[in-house]
C-alpha cells in the first residue's frame, strides 16, 4: 500500500509542475491580455476613469505661507515704466553707502546680477543665503557638531520575554531527566553606557539579567535570576589610535574617507569663505548697478540736448525753406537727424542699456518692487580726482586679503589633514581588549529568605564571588594595505594639486591687479582725453552754426558736429563712470572692498541657553600657569581676520618668524582720507603732500556731497575757460530728474 500511495503521487508530479506552468505563463502575460482585452470601453461605459480626471493633473504643493518684505514687493510691483516722462516722476534721492546698506539687509538671499535667479529662477537654490554658514554647521553629516556626536555617552537598553513550548526527541531511561516537552519562560535585560575617547579607545559598561523558569526536573529553583556586570576596553595601539588622528578620521572605518571633527572645522571655514566671497559680490554689483545709473542719467541728458539741437537745427532750415531761402534736401537731412537722436533718447531711457532698464537693476539689489511709481536718483558724485596706488602695498594685501587665497588654504589645510591621517591608516589594526566580569545567580532578583546561599542576584553580584576577567591583543592585518597605500597616494596628489591651485590662485591674483592697477591708469586718461575733446567739439559747433548761417558751408557739417557733441559728451560720462569702476575694481582685486564700503561680517545671535552654557562653563576654565609645559597638536588657523577692518589696522601672520606683524601705521584707503576743499584738490597729489606714514599710501580726492561740481575740483587740464559750465551741466543747477526737458527748443536758433 504505500508502495502505491508513493506512484500515484509521483504521477500526480508532472501534473501540478505543467499546471504551475500554465499559471506561470499566464502571469508573466497578464498586462499583455488584459491590455487587449479591455483596451475599448464598451458601448454602456459612460463613467470617466480617476486618472483621466484627477490622477493626471497638475498641482501646487500645500505649504505654509509667509509674507516677508520680499514677498510684498514681488506682489506690489506697478506696471514698469516704458516711455514716461522721468521729469515727471518722483525721485528716491539715494547715495551709494545707503544702497549698499540696503542691499546688505534687505533679503536673507545674497543676489547677484546675472546669476542662476536672472537667468532662472527656478534655480535659487544654487544661490548663496546667510543661512549657508549655519547649514554647513549644522549639517547632519558633516558638521561640527556631527562630528563630536560620534564621542558622546550612548546608553542602550533592552528587555525581552519569550514562551517556550518545545518536544524533546527521547526514549528511554532519559526520560526520568528530561521531560518530553520542554516548557518554560525566559525574559532578558540588557542595558550598556559606552564612550569612544579621542584617542580612539572605547570603554563599555553592561549589566545583563536574565530570568528562567521551565519544567526541568534537574533544577534547585523552579525559576531563577542570572545576570552579571561587565566592564571592557578596547584600545587601538597602531591603526585608530592618536587624538590627532580620530579628529581628523572620526568614525570612518573606509581608508580615504574623513568625517572628523577638524575636516568639519574646515568644511565650515570654507563655508564662511564662500559666503565672504558671496557678499563680495553683491557689494561689487551694487556698485556697477548705482555708477552705471548714474552714467545712464547722463547719457539720456547729452542725448536729450542732442535731440534739442536738432530740433532747433530742423525747425531753422523749415523756416528758411518756407520764405524761400533754405533746399529741401537741407531740410530733409535735417529732420532725419533729429529722427535719429528721437530714437536714441528712446533707447537710452528705455533700451537694454536705458535709464529704466538700470533703475530697475539695482531696484532688485535694493530688494525694491520692480516699479513703485518713483525714480531712483543716485546722489554721489563720481569721482574724476586721480587715485594712486602703491603696488607693493596693494600686491601684499591682495595676496593676504583676497577671500578666493584664504579660501585656498583651506582646501590646502584640509589635504594636509588628509595626508597625516592617511599615513596613519596605513598600519595593522592592532588593538588591546581587556574584559572584567561579575557573575552572579539567586533565587530572586532582589531580597529573599534572608542570608541563603543563592538568595537573590544582586547580593551575589555585589558579593563580588564569581568574578572573570579576559585581556589580550587583537590584530588585523589586511596583507599587502593596498587600500591603505592607495589612499595614501590619494591624499599626496590631491596636496599636490591644492598647492598647485593655490600658487596659480597668487599668480592670478597678481596678473588681475597689475590690470586693474592699469585700468585705472588708463581710464583717468581717457577720461582727461574725452573731456579735452568735447571742448574741441562744442567749439567746433559754435565755428560751424556761424559759418552755416553766414552760407560758407553746407549744412551736413553742422549736422555732424552736433553727432560728434553727443558722442563725445557721452563717451565722457561713461568714462567717469568707468574710472570709478575701475577704482571699485582694484579695491576688489586686492581684497578691501568691503572696508572701502563700510561692509562689515558678523555671527547672528544663538539661543539665550547656549549664552547661559558658555557662562556655567566659563566659570570652571582658568588659564594655565605654564601653556608651554603641555604639548598640544599644532592648530588648525591662525589669526584674527576681519575682512571689513582697514587694510593696514591689522597684524599678518609670518610663517618664517612664527609671529604676528605689527600692524603698519599712516591712511589705509581713499575712504580714510579727508574730502579735500575746492581749493586744494589738484590733478595728481605731489610726493611732498602725502601725509605721515609709510611709502605707498594711497591717495584720492573725495567728491563734494553738492549738486554740481565745483571748479576747483577738476583737474588742471580739465578746467574750463571763465564764465563756462561743465559739459553736461546747465548753468543754473537743477536738482532732481527735472533736468531732463521735453523736445521744446529754448531758443529760436539751432
Amino acid at each position: 500500500m504505500p508502495i502505491e500511495a508513493a506512484t500515484s503521487g509521483r504521477s500526480r508530479l508532472p501534473q501540478f509542475a505543467g499546471a504551475g506552468l500554465v499559471i506561470a505563463a499566464s502571469l508573466a502575460g497578464g498586462c499583455g491580455w488584459m491590455h487587449q482585452t479591455f483596451q475599448h470601453p464598451g458601448p454602456h461605459d459612460t463613467r470617466h476613469s480617476y486618472h483621466e480626471t484627477v490622477g493626471l493633473t497638475i498641482q501646487y504643493p500645500d505649504v505654509e505661507k509667509c509674507l516677508t518684505e520680499v514677498t510684498e514687493a514681488a506682489r506690489e510691483a506697478l506696471p514698469p515704466l516704458i516711455d514716461e516722462d522721468p521729469s515727471s516722476l518722483p525721485s528716491l534721492e539715494l547715495t551709494l553707502p545707503e544702497a549698499v546698506q540696503l542691499a546688505v539687509r534687505q533679503s536673507p538671499v545674497i543676489r547677484e546680477l546675472g546669476g542662476s535667479i536672472i537667468a532662472a529662477p527656478g534655480f535659487i537654490g544654487f544661490s548663496s543665503t546667510i543661512y549657508d554658514p549655519a547649514l554647513a554647521h549644522a549639517n547632519p553629516l558633516g558638521g561640527v557638531e556631527a562630528a563630536l556626536s560620534a564621542f558622546d555617552a550612548q546608553y542602550s537598553t533592552a528587555m525581552f520575554w519569550n514562551k517556550l513550548d518545545r518536544p524533546n526527541n527521547i526514549t528511554g531511561f532519559v526520560e526520568q531527566f528530561t521531560p518530553f516537552v520542554f516548557q518554560g519562560t525566559t525574559g532578558t535585560y540588557q542595558s550598556e553606557l559606552s564612550k569612544r575617547t579621542a584617542q580612539g579607545g572605547q570603554f563599555s559598561l553592561r549589566h545583563i539579567t536574565v530570568y528562567e523558569r521551565n519544567n526541568s526536573p534537574a533544577r534547585e529553583f523552579p525559576s531563577d535570576f542570572t545576570g552579571w556586570v561587565e566592564a571592557e576596553w578596547r584600545q587601538p595601539l597602531m591603526r585608530g589610535a592618536g587624538t590627532q588622528f580620530n579628529r581628523i578620521v572620526g568614525t570612518s572605518q573606509i581608508p580615504g574617507q574623513y568625517n572628523g571633527v577638524l575636516i568639519a572645522r574646515v568644511n565650515e571655514d570654507v563655508a564662511l569663505a564662500d559666503f565672504e566671497a558671496a557678499v563680495i559680490r553683491l557689494v561689487n554689483d551694487v556698485e556697477q548697478a548705482y555708477w552705471e545709473l548714474s552714467a545712464a542719467y547722463r547719457v539720456l541728458e547729452a542725448t536729450l540736448r542732442g535731440r534739442e539741437s536738432a530740433l532747433q537745427t530742423f525747425q531753422y532750415q523749415e523756416v528758411r525753406l518756407r520764405v524761400g531761402a533754405g533746399r529741401s534736401d537741407e531740410e530733409a537731412q535735417a529732420q532725419s537727424q533729429f529722427y535719429q537722436f528721437q530714437a536714441q533718447v528712446e533707447s537710452a531711457l528705455s533700451g537694454p542699456l536705458g535709464l529704466y532698464s538700470q533703475e530697475q537693476r539695482l531696484r532688485y539689489l535694493l530688494g525694491f518692487p520692480a516699479a513703485d511709481g518713483r525714480l531712483i536718483k543716485p546722489t554721489t558724485e563720481p569721482s574724476d580726482a586721480r587715485v594712486v596706488f602703491d603696488w607693493e602695498s596693494s600686491l601684499s594685501q591682495a595676496l593676504q586679503r583676497r577671500v578666493e587665497v584664504r579660501r585656498q588654504q583651506f582646501a590646502l589645510k584640509r589635504r594636509e589633514l588628509e595626508l597625516y591621517a592617511a599615513q596613519l591608516n596605513r598600519r595593522p589594526q592592532l588593538d588591546f581588549l581587556g574584559n572584567y566580569r561579575v557573575r552572579g545567580l539567586g533565587d530572586n532578583l532582589i531580597g529573599g529568605r534572608g542570608g541563603a546561599p543563592l538568595d537573590n542576584l544582586t547580593s551575589e553580584i555585589i558579593g563580588g564571588n564569581y568574578q572573570e576577567w579576559q585581556a589580550g591583543m587583537e590584530l588585523t592585518l589586511p596583507v599587502g594595505l593596498r587600500a591603505a597605500s592607495n589612499a595614501v597616494t590619494h591624499a599626496r596628489l590631491s596636496l599636490q594639486r591644492e598647492r598647485a591651485l593655490l600658487n596659480e590662485t597668487q599668480l592670478r591674483i597678481s596678473h588681475d591687479l597689475a590690470e586693474s592697477v592699469r585700468q585705472i591708469g588708463l581710464t583717468h586718461s581717457l577720461l582727461e582725453t574725452n573731456y579735452n575733446g568735447l571742448k574741441a567739439d562744442l567749439r567746433q559747433v559754435d565755428v560751424l552754426r556761424r559759418r552755416y548761417r553766414d552760407g560758407t558751408d553746407n549744412i551736413n557739417f553742422l549736422l555732424q558736429a552736433q553727432r560728434q557733441v553727443v558722442i563725445s559728451e557721452v563717451e565722457f560720462y561713461r568714462s567717469l563712470s568707468n574710472y570709478n569702476l575701475a577704482i571699485r575694481d582694484l579695491h576688489r582685486e586686492k581684497g578691501s572692498l568691503l572696508a572701502y564700503n563700510g561692509v562689515s561680517l558678523a555671527e547672528g545671535p544663538w539661543a539665550p541657553q547656549a549664552y547661559q552654557d558658555a557662562y556655567e562653563k566659563g566659570r570652571f576654565l582658568e588659564v594655565r600657569q605654564h601653556p608651554e609645559s603641555v604639548q598640544q597638536p599644532p592648530p588648525v588657523t591662525v589669526g584674527p581676520f576681519d575682512p571689513s577692518a582697514p587694510q593696514n589696522s591689522q597684524p599678518a601672520w609670518v610663517p618664517e618668524t612664527g609671529e604676528w606683524s605689527a600692524p603698519a601705521p599712516g591712511l589705509d584707503s581713499p575712504s580714510d582720507i579727508p574730502s579735500p576743499t575746492a581749493s586744494d584738490s589738484p590733478a595728481v597729489p605731489p610726493k611732498s603732500a602725502n601725509p605721515s606714514g609709510p611709502a605707498g599710501v594711497e591717495q584720492a580726492a573725495k567728491w563734494q556731497p553738492t549738486g554740481t561740481r565745483k571748479a576747483g575740483i577738476w583737474p588742471a587740464s580739465l578746467r574750463l575757460p571763465a564764465g563756462q559750465s561743465a559739459p553736461g551741466q546747465p548753468e543754473q543747477p537743477v536738482a532732481g530728474p527735472t533736468a531732463f526737458g521735453v523736445a521744446t527748443p529754448a531758443s529760436p536758433a539751432g
